[in-house]
């Protein structure tokens, strides 16, 4: 109650909530700021034997969380570079920076058509606020792993097979956003996530696959009556055009025959029409 009502006349004269706790949690107290100078005099006095233990080097892609006492003093990461602790009332917590990758386990997942399929992936993040990834959650890095394989689980059981064959990018972008929204608390920044395979049962792909022959035969039967109906129709207009000109007729017979000639038959059988003699008849 005497918190709340701490809270309450802060923000009356503007504070926040975090900025009050924030605050509070900070504060040593009055033995702890004995303990601090005790440690300080005591490491100044032995200097050249602390001296080792007060010096502390961290790489460029690290960052160290300083504990006092169990607090965190100056909510800030140190690093990267050197710096001085207290050696008996400091203590240390790396952490990396660097861009860090992993695989999601295959996971069993029933989609919104009812498809049983094994579906894999590969996560990328990073620590994006150190002090928020050591002291908001206990292992950030396992945190992250176990919340992607639910979120792999949760989106793919919206999606039907269709959409989970067709739209990876889209079911990825969709995974980074809830993993990222979920993990802003740990300081972690979800960067990438991509589906690496999809893998379905024997029998469904047997099933697919016929499918898909069935529609390639189906498709291929309406190509071939298509172009038979437009070479009957192109059959018609030429047999109307010859029509008008019997010597049009005659002209096509002999180019018939040339043709003929060109393979080098022995024996030519050829019809010959009755028109081509009607004028020889009459003489």
């Amino acid at each position: 109650m005497e918190m709340e009502g701490q809270v309450e006349s802060q923000k009356r004269r503007g504070v926040s909530k975090e900025d009050l706790i924030s605050e509070r949690t900070g504060s040593l107290g009055c033995i702890g700021w004995v303990l601090v100078i005790l440690s300080g005099f005591f490491t100044i006095l032995l200097s050249p034997f602390t001296i080792w233990f007060c010096l502390k080097i961290v790489k460029e892609y690290e960052r160290a969380v300083i504990f006092r006492l169990g607090r965190i003093p100056d909510k800030k990461a140190k690093g990267p570079g050197i710096f001085f602790i207290l050696p008996c009332t400091d203590d240390i917590v790396k952490v990396d920076l660097r861009t860090v990758s992993f695989d999601i386990p295959p996971q069993e997942i029933l989609t919104k058509d009812s498809v049983t399929v094994s579906v894999d992936g590969v996560v990328y993040f990073r620590v994006s606020d150190p002090i928020a990834s050591v002291a908001n959650v206990a292992n950030a890095d396992f945190a992250t792993r176990l919340l992607a394989q639910t979120t792999l689980r949760n989106v793919l059981g919206t999606k039907n097979l269709a959409e989970l064959l067709s739209d990876r990018e889209g079911i990825a972008h969709s995974m980074q956003a809830n993993l990222d929204e979920a993990t802003d608390d740990w300081g972690i920044k979800v960067e990438r996530v991509e589906i690496k395979d999809v893998k379905l049962p024997h029998q469904l792909q047997r099933a697919m696959a016929a499918e898909a022959e069935a529609t390639r035969e189906a498709r291929a039967k309406v190509i071939a009556a298509e172009g038979e109906m437009n070479a009957s129709r192109a059959l018609k207009e030429a047999s109307l055009v010859i029509s008008e000109s019997p010597s049009g007729l005659q002209l096509r017979y002999l180019q018939t025959l040339s043709t003929i000639a060109a393979e080098k038959n022995s024996t030519i059988i050829f019809p010959l029409p009755m028109d081509m003699l009607t004028p020889f008849l009459r003489k």
